[in-house]
């Protein structure tokens, strides 16, 4: 009779252990899923991305710290991190940015694809091509894909208008990618110069000669020879 006893109270404090767990994984659950406006997140492997990502259509109730401002037909999109948010009340639902925006810096991780010998650079679901003044928001590319350079590709990644970067250590893609955006935010505070806002006027010879050179320097001390 004692074992039996001492059998049932193991099987209970069991079942009461489980349930504790239970609980405390569905508060945490919650926790997230109240903070993204019910939606989990997910993993975006394509192309071996392999990065975890909020889902669309989830609401954020701030912004994530560094969140920064991007125009595109004078709707502001706020980019962290390779999500997108847009303003709707007083919430930020996360979005999937618009086909033309223009961004000056890749998102800190990203996968590089070529079609038809162009490249294309990948995060969260986004395509983006270079252009002038930085890197465009596109539809997703037509054609066999390759996720090796052509021989005859270039090496060289180009920040903002006419300037090229070339890693002196070996940096790859992903950091490469992450000194770009810590070096544009550093210039834009050293210069209170920004080319990725609508100016309110004509813009400035003068500031955006600053905002390049602080970017140079920025990048040369991160080990880059920029061209």
């Amino acid at each position: 009779m004692k074992n039996i006893r001492s059998t049932i109270e193991y099987i209970t404090l069991v079942i009461a252990l489980i349930a504790i767990m239970s609980m405390l994984f569905g508060f945490s659950q919650a926790a997230y899923a109240e903070e993204h406006g019910g939606h989990e997140g997910r993993l975006d492997n394509r192309y071996g991305h392999n990065h975890y990502y909020p889902a669309r259509g989830g609401y954020v109730h701030a912004l994530p710290v560094g969140a920064r401002p991007f125009f595109h037909g004078g709707v502001p999109y706020y980019f962290h991190g390779g999500v997108w948010y847009r303003a709707y009340g007083p919430r930020f639902m996360i979005v999937a940015p618009p086909f033309g925006l223009v961004l000056p810096i890749l998102p800190p991780y990203y996968a590089t694809i070529w079609v038809g010998g162009v490249p294309y650079y990948y995060a969260n679901e986004v395509y983006y091509t270079q252009t002038a003044g930085g890197y465009m928001v596109v539809n997703p590319p037509e054609g066999q894909v390759s996720q090796a350079p052509p021989p005859s590709a270039a090496t060289s990644l180009p920040q903002g208008e006419q300037m090229f970067m070339y890693p002196r250590n070996g940096q790859n893609e992903k950091q490469q990618a992450a000194d770009r955006y810590q070096c544009h935010s550093w210039a834009v505070n050293q210069t209170s110069y920004d080319p990725t806002q609508p100016p309110g006027g004509m813009p400035s010879v003068q500031k955006n000669a600053d905002y390049r050179r602080a970017m140079a320097a920025c990048l040369d001390a991160h080990g880059y020879t920029v061209k």
